[in-house]
């Protein structure tokens, strides 16, 4: 069935009853599955900001943020992460070494004044002799 408007100005739509379309349905995505995709494919976001005043560049910065899996970001050449210390559990290593070192140093600049000192009793000791 079909009706008709405007007939009389030349203006005829029509449509018919019963059957209106609807829009297809889509699940809706989930925040997880949103991430999922989004991690499985990487995404970049890049910008930069710069202040000029009168024509003089005061500051640019620039904005660079990929966000991926880890494995995305293997593919792709990315692992800092593997190599910087402070991420890694080489961290500890690292700390423990530097504090092993410290105590080394402390002992070889003790020891040396120690040595110094022993040299200056024992050349005031021969001044001493030498004199009297």
């Amino acid at each position: 069935m079909s009706e008709n408007f405007g007939q009389d100005r030349g203006f005829v739509p029509s449509r018919r009853v019963g059957a209106t379309r609807e829009p297809a349905r889509h699940e809706p995505a989930n925040l997880a599955d949103i991430l999922e995709r989004v991690l499985d494919k990487g995404i970049v976001i890049a910008g930069d900001i710069r202040i000029n005043l009168l024509d003089i560049e005061l500051l640019t910065i620039k904005i660079r943020l990929l966000v991926a899996s880890v494995d995305r970001a293997r593919e792709m050449g990315i692992d800092w992460w593997e190599h910087d210390p402070t991420l890694s559990s080489g961290a500890r290593d690292v700390l423990e070494e530097n504090e092993q070192l410290r105590r080394r140093i402390g002992e070889l600049e003790s020891s040396r004044g120690e040595r110094r000192d022993q040299r200056r009793e024992q050349q005031e000791g021969s001044e001493g002799e030498g004199q009297g």
